[in-house]
């Protein structure tokens, strides 16, 4: 394959993996306590911190690490503790900033959005060592959490009145998942782009809730999902020179497509076999009368 004898492309493959493992592995969650457009309000802050990277002159995506984790835990608190105005809150922390992120970008020297439209979008070629070695060390934290706290990520998700009840520190759990979701996003914004960051979240599981409901087996297959498109949209944009974030986002929509067009003829063939048990079950039950030996038609045999 001659797409792996290009130095940037091999860096940009492997990062793409990445995201497509850590991505879904995250997103399981926010899909379930329905929050799927948290990642694109981090996605929005995250720029914020890219812009201070650029003008600060150091690392642009450890910039946006530490500035998408202090809006992640921001946007947990007004969620825990905000009332009518919550969601006001938190539209204005979005735009502000994605405005933010332009204006401190303009400020640089020598700056002008153009610099951030790798990171908007994604870009395969703006890949380098240094991006990878960042890259994986996040992924690697993004796992531990997601997998090594499974449990109680999903306790919580799932009913955090009963996991408080139970003993779990909801909310340190709350916010550890903020953070998480945080660097999440810094992970992917090189090969999706913050603007279509969210979609990766959500579009890879969304497919495989309609395959199965269990959470380990929508887990696998949400992370198969990632893999693929993440590999195949960036092996596309190389090929045809499109945007590698906009390649691997619709393939994602496809992919749920397919899933849901599959899925529906299944459900209801399974709804057909669970009506057919139902009814074997009650014919089967101890002590049940036969409905030809009913207590009515023994009297009326007995009468005769």
């Amino acid at each position: 394959m001659d797409i792996l004898t290009y130095a940037f492309m091999q860096r940009a493959l492997i990062a793409a993996a990445l995201v497509g493992i850590t991505a879904p592995a995250v997103g399981i969650y926010l899909v379930q306590r329905r929050q799927a457009i948290m990642g694109d309000g981090i996605g929005h802050v995250a720029l914020t911190g890219v812009a201070l990277g650029v003008l600060l002159n150091t690392s642009p995506v450890w910039m946006a690490v530490l500035v998408a984790t202090i809006g992640a835990v921001i946007m947990e608190l007004v969620r825990s503790y905000g009332k009518t105005r919550g969601d006001i809150a938190l539209a204005m922390l979005f735009y502000g900033g994605m405005a933010g992120g332009v204006m401190i970008i303009n400020l640089a020297p020598g700056g002008s959005t153009a610099n951030l439209t790798s990171y908007l979008f994604g870009s395969i070629t703006s890949v380098s060592p240094e991006d990878v070695t960042v890259t994986a060390i996040l992924a690697a934290f993004v796992l531990v959490i997601t997998l090594g706290l499974r449990r109680q990520l999903f306790a919580i998700c799932q009913d955090e009145e009963f996991a408080r009840v139970t003993g779990l520190p909801v909310r340190v759990l709350n916010l550890l998942l903020a953070v998480t979701a945080a660097v999440t996003v810094t992970v992917a914004m090189r090969a999706v782009g913050l603007l279509l960051v969210s979609a990766l979240l959500v579009v890879p599981v969304a497919a495989a809730q309609q395959a199965t409901r269990g959470f380990a087996a929508t887990l696998a297959i949400a992370v198969a999902i990632g893999v693929i498109v993440t590999l195949s949209g960036t092996a596309v944009s190389f090929y045809v020179d499109v945007p590698p974030g906009a390649s691997i986002v619709l393939l994602a929509i496809a992919v749920f497509a397919v899933f849901s067009l599959i899925a529906a003829p299944l459900a209801k063939k399974r709804a057909r076999a669970a009506v057919r048990a139902e009814e074997g079950c009650t014919l089967e039950v101890p002590g049940a009368v036969p409905a030809a030996r009913k207590p009515a038609d023994d009297v009326g045999v007995g009468a005769s």
